[in-house]
């Protein structure tokens, strides 16, 4: 109202409608109907220096010019505006509003642009409420690090020798705002879990809590409300326990929980590396740590006064949580799948785990010497580290009757047939030499585990019958055992001594021709 005030000001000064709109900016148009309100009113001449009100201009504004809305600031969707703001009063999205309309409101021919346009309004002229208030939070020393992300831009990865994409990883103190930083190309676990290493030996302790985000790497499932927990990366947890502090990520889309570290990797990047002219990772990790100490360490922060190095080492250095006394072996999880052949796959390399699980998903608890396969909660086995492309593999996860066959070399089944017998090994090595060209791998297989379910005395002499009459199929062995053939001597050999002492065994003439029943034909 103060510029109505000097509009009349300066007519009564006799200035020209065009000088008048210049000097105030304000539009011709505009001017000439505030000015067709006053004159109406008659409060647009008069002496230069007894000016009207504030109060009554605006009160004449408002009836006479303010009132007035142009057609094209007419919403489209005008007739909705009741509908509209109470679902908005709900914390319905634009979106949500547009679909219950169109769905609803037969009517209804509104876009979407337009739905958008008027709840943008709506909550502009909306009173703040409490949740629209930004709370201050004082922290004591050694209480808080804030962590996140920053994008840095293409960066020569020195081990696959190509440019690839980069990103700052900052640690802030939220008491002193001392801040650690280090450039990455990933944001993996195994990356995640190392920049927190890093930052605190070089902080020299631990703080009580680490705010981060909901990046994969420290939380598998948001916290959405209150009741609603949630649930962190296993790797973390590991972390966590093994240097005393506490997660508390901040809730989804909520960059202003954390707004210290957001602040610090903003700095990070418009001023170091804005002036930063390498892509060499290493070489611009060096100068990252240097305008740390140098710059960002020593610079008067806005908000304390005071620089970050100052007020760490004088408040929160001895605030903060002792290092572990030895360097903590990083943990990683990884969920991994059971396949057909009972194995899991990590990093290249293949772990047994119980057949039972074929198809489930399990983890895989991974540290540089060993791979623990556990299922929900239960440690099933621990593998020593495999090289890649090769197999760690406990006999009794694999099917028993079955398991075996995962042998192929013939030395092995040689020497299984060796253990029932020299009869068996010499069938084992007959079959294996029958043919020249074709392996009989699986014949042996098959023979020799069927032989392994019999007593040995059994086994042998089926493999001496099975000699004898250069019988070396599967199911001609199967048969002399299925109908008690091994028990009968060999043609030209006597019965042998384990047949009389038998309870229901007899000599070959003495159940062919029992006594009594030889009779002469003629």
């Amino acid at each position: 109202m103060h510029r109505l005030q000097e509009a009349v000001r300066l007519h009564r000064l006799s200035q020209s409608r065009r000088q008048i709109a210049r000097q105030l900016s304000i539009g011709r148009e505009t001017l000439a109907r505030y000015f067709k309100a006053f004159e109406k009113a008659g409060l647009l001449d008069g002496d230069a220096d007894e000016l009207p009100a504030a109060g009554q201009l605006r009160a004449i504004a408002g009836e006479h010019v303010e009132g007035k809305v142009a057609r094209q600031q007419t919403s489209s969707i005008e007739r909705w505006r009741p509908r509209i703001e109470a679902l908005v009063k709900g914390d319905a999205g634009p979106t949500a509003i547009f679909d219950f309309l169109r769905t609803q409101e037969d009517e209804f021919e509104g876009s979407l642009s337009a739905v958008k346009r008027l709840c943008a309004s709506l909550r502009r002229h909306q009173a703040p409420q409490p949740g629209d208030v930004a709370i201050p939070i004082t922290t004591s020393p050694g209480e808080i690090a804030q962590v996140d992300f920053g994008y840095a831009g293409l960066r020569f990865d020195p081990v696959q020798r190509v440019m690839r994409k980069s990103w700052i990883f900052v640690l802030t103190l939220a008491h002193s705002r001392l801040s650690y930083a280090e450039f990455v190309f990933d944001q993996k676990i195994d990356t995640w879990l190392r920049v927190h290493v890093h930052a605190f030996e070089c902080l020299g302790g631990v703080p009580s809590v680490i705010v981060p985000d909901n990046l994969k790497s420290a939380v598998i499932r948001a916290m959405f409300g209150a009741d609603k927990a949630a649930v962190l990366n296993r790797s973390y947890r590991e972390l966590a326990r093994a240097y005393g502090f506490r997660i508390d990520p901040t809730p989804p889309r909520s960059p202003e929980k954390k707004g210290r570290v957001e602040r610090d990797v903003k700095y990070v990047k418009n001023n170091f590396l804005k002036t930063l002219d390498s892509v060499d990772i290493k070489q611009d990790q060096k100068q990252l740590m240097r305008w740390l100490r140098e710059v960002a360490w020593k610079r008067r922060h806005g908000t304390t006064g005071r620089a970050p190095r100052e007020m760490f080492d004088a408040e929160e250095r001895g605030a903060l949580l002792p290092l572990p006394a030895r360097r903590w072996d990083p943990v990683i999880w990884k969920p991994v799948t059971v396949h057909r052949d009972s194995h899991v796959q990590v990093e290249g390399a293949f772990y047994s785990a119980p057949w039972r699980l074929m198809g489930q998903k399990i983890w895989a608890r991974c540290t540089r010497t060993s791979v623990e396969v556990w299922s929900e909660d239960e440690h099933l086995w621990t593998h020593g580290r495999a090289a890649r492309g090769t197999h760690q593999t406990l006999e009794a996860h694999l099917p028993e009757g079955r398991r075996e066959l995962r042998h192929r070399s013939r030395g092995y089944w040689e020497q299984r047939a060796r253990a029932m017998g020299e009869d068996v090994e010499r069938l084992a090595k007959k079959i294996f030499d029958c043919d020249d060209v074709l392996l009989q791998l699986r014949r042996v297989q098959a023979i020799v585990t069927h032989l392994e379910g019999f007593p040995i005395e059994r086994a042998q002499n089926a493999a001496r019958r099975a000699l004898h009459f250069d019988s070396f199929e599967y199911r001609a062995i199967k048969s002399i055992l299925a109908k008690g053939l091994d028990y009968e001597p060999l043609p030209e050999e006597p019965a042998r001594d384990w047949a009389r002492k038998s309870r229901y065994a007899r000599t070959p003439s003495a159940s062919l021709f029992p006594e009594g029943a030889i009779h002469d034909k003629h």
